[in-house]
């Protein structure tokens, strides 16, 4: 340990635990406080600048890693991968950008995700999950499985360690693809639901020579995957393009929901399969409208539209569809509670004061209870949130119901979600950019986890004759990498990798692999670089523990 850090690092290493009088060792929490202390750390750092741990707080141009089980990549990948022809270039960005073409390249589009999708519904599939950990690029999740498996078990490639790593109950494939938008720099106005400069200000691409042609490679151009290379400046994406290329299979302006880069509405996946019968879901450990959650099924010029969105979601006139409002989801679990405010400008001139990402009139609207059509569950005081949700679910499914969940923790710097459980399992947060989260009994116990979600969101779905489309968002991700938080990071990605497992295990319980399609991605990368990744091991022995 002392190779690793300099002396007033191995002081804040004295940071631990205390559980029943005692110290309990948390290496990964201990090197979180560390690094963020002394802003810099021997065995990694967030940014380009490798004298600064906590040096960048917004996403990358990386290449992101994707998992398949149910069915192959080949149809998109290698041989097959649009980044080798000029003309499906060209046709994808509306132009061909600079330096992006590659005769040789392995990787393909994130717009392929939703193709792939649209080839499990023409093949047959009956259940068609989308898993998305946010903000989760090959570097994070090697972080995450070093802390899993303990070990390095690997420096490229799949990865072992963690549950979408190591299943194989079924066909399976990995690969990886570009998530470069169409532009950043869009302008719109969100009440009239309208765009000024079409094309942008910083036009995407990607120049696989600087950023590298695998995930695992290191840029030769640190500055060029965060736009910032005086050389080749190309856009990176945000949560809302990415998200949309995924369900909508198109490239976008960064903070689009479902809006081409002309301002014109494109129709998800989501609802091209509910046409077809299928019952939708949206799940997430973040605010049921955000970027990710909201592409899954509405249209807006803007993610932070969010009541609007909620609306889509939920069946209810709104901004972009005022006149003949959408079919709503079937299931849509979230967070979002605590969240109020009296004024919002992201939200244009329909803002409801109150609920920030549902109004209380629209939460009424809703209510089965007041003659809605979902069954409503919300975060209750003294009520434990896994048997809340779990009850609603199973009475929704009983009574052919839709069903709303709402929970989440506001921390007050920041918005509503799930409580972070970190790498070892404990709800007890260190520093990262923002300082530290601190967490009630009640905030753990009357919250689901985003494994309980899943499992109530499916309890509904299955009873759907036709099949379902279901998205999973472990949104918490994210928000860990934006704070520099290694520790919160990896615990949120372990919380998503139970998910995944309520996933196969409601397949596996159902025999049903041959009607299932499960895809775990990401939807954009962060900035993690991993040294020394052998400083991630716990070197307390076993039995000192």
């Amino acid at each position: 340990m002392n190779r690793l850090l300099g002396g007033a690092a191995l002081a804040a290493l004295c940071v631990s635990s205390v559980v029943g009088g005692s110290v309990a060792a948390d290496h990964l929490r201990d090197l979180q406080t560390a690094a963020i202390k002394e802003h810099r750390a021997a065995w990694g750092h967030w940014g380009a600048n490798p004298d600064r741990y906590n040096g960048w707080f917004s996403h990358s141009n990386r290449l992101i890693p994707i998992y398949s089980f149910g069915m192959t990549l080949d149809e998109v990948k290698g041989e097959q991968s649009l980044y080798r022809d000029a003309k499906r270039l060209e046709a994808l960005y509306g132009r061909l950008p600079e330096d992006t073409l590659n005769p040789a390249a392995e990787y393909f589009d994130q717009t392929d995700v939703y193709r792939l999708q649209k080839m499990a519904a023409e093949a047959g599939k009956k259940y068609i999950v989308l898993m998305v950990f946010d903000g989760m690029d090959w570097q994070t999740t090697q972080a995450a499985a070093i802390e899993a498996a303990g070990k390095v078990a690997y420096q490229e490639g799949r990865g072992t360690g963690l549950a979408f790593q190591d299943y194989r109950g079924t066909t399976t494939d990995f690969g990886y693809f570009v998530t470069s938008p169409h532009n950043e720099g869009t302008s719109v106005d969100v009440s009239q639901q309208t765009i000024a400069n079409p094309g942008g200000k910083v036009p995407g691409g990607y120049d696989f020579k600087r950023a590298g042609s695998a995930p695992w490679e290191l840029p030769t151009d640190r500055a060029y995957p965060i736009s910032a290379s005086r050389e080749q400046r190309q856009a990176y994406t945000d949560s809302a393009a990415s998200a949309t290329s995924l369900t909508s299979g198109i490239k976008t302006y960064n903070d689009s929901i479902n809006v081409d880069h002309l301002g014109r509405q494109v129709t998800p996946i989501s609802r091209e399969l509910q046409e077809q019968g299928y019952a939708i879901g949206v799940v997430t450990s973040v605010p049921i409208s955000h970027a990710t959650p909201g592409s899954a099924y509405a249209n807006n010029v803007n993610r932070s539209d969010y009541q609007d969105i909620t609306r889509d979601l939920v069946g209810l006139p709104s901004v972009s569809h005022p006149s003949k409002p959408l079919r709503g989801v079937d299931v849509l679990i979230g967070t979002g509670a605590g969240e109020a405010k009296e004024s919002d400008s992201g939200q244009g001139d329909n803002f409801a004061p109150g609920r920030r990402h549902i109004s209380d009139a629209d939460l009424a609207a809703i209510d089965i209870a007041k003659g809605g059509k979902y069954r409503v569950a919300e975060r209750t005081a003294g009520k434990n949130g896994r048997e809340l949700l779990l009850e609603a679910a199973n009475e929704a499914a009983a009574k052919n119901e839709r069903l709303f969940g709402l929970f989440g923790h506001f921390p007050g710097f920041g918005d509503s979600h799930l409580p972070f459980a970190t790498a070892d399992g404990k709800y007890d947060p260190t520093s990262g950019l923002r300082g530290s989260e601190t967490y009630t009994e009640a905030d753990i116990a009357e919250n689901p986890t985003l494994a309980d979600m899943t499992e109530a969101a499916l309890a509904v779905l299955e009873k759907n004759p036709k099949g379902f489309w279901l998205m999973v968002e472990a949104g918490e991700v994210d928000w860990a990498n934006h704070d520099n938080n290694l520790d919160n990071s990896i615990g949120a990605v372990k919380s998503g990798a139970a998910a995944f497992e309520k996933i196969v295990e409601w397949v596996e319980k159902h025999d049903a692999w041959k009607d299932a399609a499960v895809f775990v991605t990401a939807d954009h990368g962060h900035y993690l670089f991993l040294t020394q990744p052998e400083a991630l091991l716990d070197p307390t022995p076993t039995a000192a523990k």
